[in-house]
């Protein structure tokens, strides 16, 4: 993560670092100025604060944040290069608006990259404890979708767990080169592994989605271990395309891309056919 910017005191004779304290939320140090500026202004975008389309001048973000200007041009510019923000022709910048389009294609750009991580992992199969962690996770997983009606917090053990899954893949993987660019994909949390999980959670089909999310799961696992790399990546690109069918279903619901973090940049009326 990006860690520019002047660093804040780190405190005399063992103390710890200050904490950074933006808007209602504080940060604990070690912490730069710039990421603790980038930090809160993604969680401004991210939780519909600031919305879609709305402009974001350098002085009147320095003003909301209490900053200094370096560290806020340097947390737009970041933004803008997660894709969270988009520069204006005249200056500065304005929060991106995200159509059902640019979703899907998000989407499909993230199990393209995980697809490729699988087969990675499949071809440099080269740790049977990372193997037998992932087995473990699928063990976990199990275990907590056997229950014929998962609580909300059932559906928040998973989504901890599927991330922990994913996260075992990419490290199998063993690409840096990789890594940074499943990390840029994940900026966007709609096109993350679990963007809409907690969106079903009360919906019917929900239990149908995740027993065959964990098949998915299953049949990566079983195709590293036998070092199929094209089979690991077929599955993971094709467990990626869930995403779409669970925002089909947040969209079922009012207010369902409520519960999806980042669901208020899917401005779906803007849609491009």
């Amino acid at each position: 993560m990006y860690t520019g910017g002047a660093k804040l005191g780190s405190g005399k004779g063992g103390k710890s670092p200050p904490d950074v304290q933006l808007g209602e939320k504080v940060y604990t140090g070690p912490m730069s100025q710039t990421l603790a500026a980038l930090l809160r202004l993604r969680d401004l975008i991210l939780e519909g604060v600031l919305a879609p389309g709305e402009r974001l001048s350098e002085l009147a973000v320095v003003d909301r944040l209490g900053v200094s200007r370096t560290p806020v041009r340097a947390a737009l510019a970041r933004l803008e290069h997660e894709g969270l923000v988009e520069a204006l022709p005249a200056g500065g910048y304005a929060v991106r608006a995200f159509s059902r389009r640019d979703v899907d294609d998000s989407i499909e750009v993230r199990g393209a990259l995980e697809g490729l991580a699988a087969r990675l992992a499949a071809e440099r199969n080269g740790s049977r404890e990372r193997l037998d962690r992932l087995k473990a996770i699928l063990a976990e997983v199990d275990a907590l979708i056997a229950h014929p009606r998962l609580s909300e917090e059932a559906f928040a053990g998973y989504v901890e767990l599927n991330e922990s899954f994913h996260a075992g893949v990419i490290e199998m993987a063993e690409s840096a080169t990789l890594s940074e660019q499943l990390a840029r994909s994940y900026a966007l949390p709609f096109a993350s592994p679990s963007g809409f999980v907690m969106a079903q959670a009360d919906q019917p089909e929900a239990q149908i989605i995740l027993v065959t999310a964990q098949e998915h799961h299953r049949a990566v696992v079983e195709s590293i271990a036998a070092r199929e790399g094209a089979r690991a990546e077929a599955v993971m690109r094709e467990h990626a395309r869930l995403a779409r069918r669970n925002l089909d279903l947040a969209l079922r619901r009012k207010n369902g891309l409520g519960q999806v973090r980042g669901g208020a940049l899917i401005a779906l009326a803007r849609s491009s056919v």
